[in-house]
């Protein structure tokens, strides 16, 4: 059990930062190729992109949903272990989360089809991680205070513990296609090649401490729990035997599994962008509908059965100087000998965390009797008057959300967007969700010829003070674009 044991702390220890997989900025920022990835039916308006390789997408997120950095560690002269029962047990809550989400692209083409001007295909490859660990807050308290005083009677729920997490690497191809001047529909077609992952989300059972009849108490256990992982095991193995090919022996391993040697899956995006008018415009897509068949590298840890025990029983005085460790010992071996845990390889199917998105929008401030993008090849959209190029400033409304394993993570955003010819395109947002309400954000897109670069910063406000942020966030980018005038 020591690798569960071990993966379990390090999840926690990992996740004391949120990365949330929001990204409200980049969300129908057409002018950015990659927005491409957050709705597969966005507007396009370049005749093809590609993107720089490592540094064409990178993404770094994180937030705190219930308490930060600042809160536990600042030096404001309170005791640490007052800050820990004030401002942790006693305000975070059993839904309340801790996550780390990363994502990086590795390669990024796009392109307008020769015979089919109105359809723009892209393909590529990026890599993601997403752990999430919900607070543990019944196992916190018994952890902090213990099972005697005002916890007796108490009953703990096992339950409370639930994570998961994987790394996996994503090829990708997708279809945009114009219907007509008012209809944009996408499609993207992924394969999933994980790294690894593990999971431990359907647990339940208690712990129960009671006034007893054979000692002073009587402590009872139920426990269904199970940890799955995937692809972790060997890893752990070769870190284990530590030898002197360690290094190279988990590099080898990590690149086979990036380039399909992993357990694979399948998932789909899909995303369309409708004009309700010349001047209004809604949104919508949802992404990674799918699935890993985890069947490689499979080590899962199971932990179920029920036990009550009297704990250590001692008679005074004449036994006072026989309590020693291996009465102490007795006890830890009678419950382990009484709640079977296992471990087995059997295969299992892990869901990826869908995401929805929607916007609504209106374009307004025309920029002039033609389109600022009037070589964008785009066949069904050439001398319509629709067509929102013609307007500099867009302002509207998004939602986010998200499956996650208790339930679904929501966020509500308002944007205004500005657009300064071919040249740079600005974009800032007010987003609330359950980590801030004062979460600005900033987003700017520079087109100097045909190297692209964006960056997008969230939650500025906390910039001065990081530690004491709930929310942070920065993405940016390199590409090249060529639009057909180039």
């Amino acid at each position: 059990m020591r690798i569960a044991l071990k993966l379990i702390l390090i999840a926690l220890f990992c996740s004391t930062t949120v990365l949330a997989q929001n990204k409200e900025l980049l969300y129908d920022f057409y002018e950015i190729p990659q927005s491409l990835m957050v709705n597969p039916g966005v507007k396009t308006s370049q005749k093809w992109h590609a993107g720089i390789p490592v540094i064409s997408g990178l993404s770094v997120q994180g937030a705190t949903s219930g308490v930060t950095v600042n809160d536990l560690f600042a030096n404001d002269g309170v005791d640490f272990t007052t800050k820990v029962q004030e401002r942790l047990l006693d305000v975070m809550r059993d839904k309340d989360d801790f996550s780390t989400t990363s994502q990086i692209e590795g390669i990024t083409v796009g392109f307008r089809g020769k015979n089919r001007p109105d359809d723009y295909y892209s393909f590529g490859m990026y890599g993601e991680m997403d752990i999430i660990s919900y607070w543990p807050k019944d196992l916190a308290i018994l952890a902090f205070e213990g099972n005697g005083g005002n916890n007796i009677g108490r009953s703990f729920d096992l339950g409370d513990l639930n994570l998961r997490g994987e790394m996996i690497n994503v090829f990708h191809f997708g279809i945009n296609r114009k219907v007509s001047t008012v209809l944009t529909l996408g499609a993207r077609a992924k394969i999933y090649s994980s790294i690894f992952q593990f999971q431990s989300i359907n647990n339940s059972g208690s712990f129960t401490t009671r006034q007893g009849q054979n000692n002073v108490y009587e402590s009872t256990i139920n426990a269904d729990m199970e940890l799955q992982t995937a692809g972790i095991k060997e890893f752990y193995d070769i870190i284990e035997e530590d030898t002197g090919t360690t290094q190279k022996d988990l590099a080898s391993v990590f690149t086979e599994r990036v380039l399909l040697g992993g357990n694979l899956g399948l998932g789909f995006d899909f995303g369309f962008s409708y004009n309700l008018n010349p001047q209004t415009t809604i949104t919508g897509s949802v992404l990674d509908i799918g699935f890993i068949n985890n069947s490689k590298d499979v080590w899962n840890y199971t932990f179920s059965g029920s036990t009550t025990t009297d704990g250590i029983s001692v008679f005074l005085p004449e036994d006072i100087n026989n309590v020693n460790n291996d009465l102490w010992q007795e006890l830890i071996d009678e419950i382990d000998g009484a709640l079977p845990h296992g471990e087995n390889q059997s295969s299992y199917i892990s869901l990826r965390p869908i995401k929805v998105y929607g916007s609504v929008r209106h374009d307004f401030g025309e920029g002039g009797e033609r389109p600022l993008f009037e070589n964008c090849g785009c066949a069904v959209n050439g001398g319509g008057g629709s067509n929102r190029d013609y307007y500099r400033n867009s302002v509207g409304g998004q939602l986010f959300m998200m499956k996650r394993p208790r339930g679904v993570q929501a966020a509500l955003t308002g944007f205004y967007q500005r657009r300064f010819g071919r040249t740079a395109s600005l974009k800032a947002t007010y987003t609330v969700d359950k980590y801030s309400f004062t979460n600005i954000g900033l987003g700017a897109n520079l087109q100097l010829g045909p190297v692209n670069f964006y960056v997008l910063a969230d939650n500025l406000l906390s910039y001065s003070n990081v530690a004491d942020s709930h929310y942070a966030s920065l993405q940016f980018g390199f590409n090249i674009i060529s639009w057909n005038s180039n």
